[in-house]
C-alpha cells in the first residue's frame, strides 16, 4: 500500500505571487515603454519644421474653428496640434506675431497660444491719395514700396478709394501682400454693409460710381457740413450736361498737394481734368470717409450751380446764377488786396454724436427715389 506524500500549498502560492509580480513588472515595463515610445514620437512631431509669414491672422471662433482656418491657410494641422493647443491653452485672436519664418512645430503652436503682434497705428486721411498712402505705410512700418504697389494695383478694383479713408492698427511684421489685402477686404466689409443699409443691395460698380463723387466731395468741401452743399452742386451740374469744373479733381495720385493752376487746367490731358471732360472721373480721385459717400448719395437740396472759397471764412459760398458766383468772386479779389496774407490750414470737422457715421444714417424719406437714383447708375 502506497502512501501519497502531501502538497506543499505555501510553495504554491509562492510561485504564482512570482509569477503575478513578474507579470506586472512585464507590463509596467510595457507601459514605460510604450510612453517613452510615444513621447519620442511627440518630440519628433514637435521638432517638425513649419514655415510661415512673421505675422499671421486668427479669426474669432472655436479652437476647431480656427484649426480649420488654418488648414485652408496652408498650415495642414491635425487632430495632434489640436490636443496641444488645448493642452497649452487656447489660441490668441487677431494678428499675432510669431517673430520668425521658419519654426518647430512646438513653437509654432506655442506661440499661437501665447503671442500677440505689436500694433501701429496708421490714418488714411480723408481725402488723401493711395500714391502718399502707400508710401506712409511703407515708411512707417519699414515695407517695401515697391512690393506694396505692386500688390495694390494687381488687387485694385479702381486707381484710387479702394481703402477706406479711416485709422487702422497694423501689426509689425506683415507682409505687403497680407496688408494689402486686409486693406480692400476690410474696406470692401464696410462698403458692402453701407450699401445694403442704404439700397438694400451691393453692386461694388454701381457704388463705386458715388465713391467717385465723394472723392470730389471730399477733395473740395471745407469741412463736413459743406458736404452735403458741395454734393448738391455735382448733381445739379450733372442733371445739366454742364462739366463739373473743379479743382480738386486734378489733385489726384502724385498731384494730391499741389496747386492747380490756370496751366495745369488747359495741359492736363487725363481723364480726371473735369474742365476739359464732362461727368465724374471713372475713377475715385483719392480715399474717402463714409460721411463724403453719404452726402454724395444725399445731397442737399438746392439749386446752387456755382461755389467758391470765401478768403475771409476760408468757407465755401455758394451759387445758384453766374452772375452771384462772379460777385463772390470779385469780393474775393478786394479782400486779397487789401488784407495781409495769412496762412490759414482748413480743418474738416467731425460730427458732434459720438455715433459713427454708419450709425447716423436715417432711413430715406422716399426709399423708391433712392431705389431708382441707384437703378439709373450704369
Amino acid at each position: 500500500m502506497s502512501t501519497l506524500m502531501p502538497t506543499d500549498n505555501r510553495k504554491n502560492t509562492t510561485n504564482k505571487k512570482i509569477n503575478i509580480d513578474v507579470n506586472k513588472s512585464l507590463i509596467a515595463c510595457d507601459i514605460i515603454e510604450l510612453f517613452l515610445v510615444l513621447f519620442i514620437v511627440v518630440l519628433f512631431y514637435v521638432s517638425i519644421p513649419v514655415t510661415s509669414t512673421k505675422v499671421i491672422y486668427i479669426p474669432n471662433g472655436s479652437t476647431s474653428a480656427i484649426i480649420s482656418y488654418l488648414n485652408k491657410s496652408g498650415y495642414e494641422l491635425n487632430f495632434i496640434d489640436k490636443t496641444i493647443i488645448r493642452f497649452l491653452g487656447y489660441p490668441q485672436q487677431g494678428w499675432i506675431d510669431l517673430k520668425y519664418k521658419h519654426l518647430s512645430k512646438g513653437d509654432f503652436l506655442y506661440k499661437l497660444v501665447t503671442s500677440k503682434a505689436a500694433l501701429r497705428n496708421i490714418t488714411l486721411i480723408p481725402g488723401e491719395t493711395s500714391y502718399f498712402f502707400l508710401k506712409d505705410i511703407a515708411k512707417a512700418l519699414n515695407l517695401s514700396e515697391e512690393k506694396l504697389i505692386d500688390t495694390y494695383n494687381k488687387l485694385a478694383y479702381k486707381n484710387d478709394g479702394n481703402i477706406l479713408a479711416e485709422s487702422y492698427s497694423l501689426p509689425l511684421g506683415m507682409s505687403e501682400e497680407n496688408l494689402i489685402y486686409y486693406l480692400f477686404s476690410y474696406t470692401n466689409k464696410k462698403y458692402e454693409e453701407f450699401a445694403r443699409k442704404i439700397f438694400g443691395e451691393y453692386n461694388k460698380n454701381k457704388w463705386f460710381y458715388y465713391v467717385s463723387i465723394a472723392s470730389v466731395v471730399q477733395k473740395e468741401a471745407a469741412n463736413v457740413d459743406e458736404m452735403p452743399y458741395v454734393s448738391s452742386v455735382i448733381h445739379n451740374r450733372l442733371k445739366r450736361g454742364m462739366p463739373l469744373q473743379m479743382d480738386g479733381t486734378l489733385n489726384y495720385a502724385q498731384y494730391s498737394h499741389d496747386v492747380v493752376s490756370a496751366k495745369r487746367i488747359k495741359e492736363d490731358r487725363s481723364p480726371y481734368n473735369t474742365y476739359l471732360n464732362k461727368g465724374v472721373p471713372e475713377h475715385p480721385v483719392c480715399a474717402v470717409s463714409l460721411a463724403a459717400i453719404k452726402a454724395a448719395i444725399f445731397p442737399a437740396k438746392t439749386e446752387y450751380l456755382y461755389f467758391v472759397k470765401d478768403k475771409k471764412t476760408n468757407a465755401h459760398k455758394f451759387s445758384a446764377s453766374y452772375k452771384e458766383h462772379v460777385n463772390t468772386v470779385n469780393s474775393n479779389i478786394v479782400y486779397i488786396r487789401t488784407t495781409p496774407k495769412k496762412k490759414v490750414e482748413p480743418t474738416e470737422k467731425t460730427p458732434s454724436s459720438k455715433e459713427s457715421i454708419f450709425d447716423q444714417i436715417k432711413t430715406p424719406s422716399k426709399p423708391t427715389a433712392i431705389k431708382n437714383l441707384w437703378q439709373n447708375v450704369k
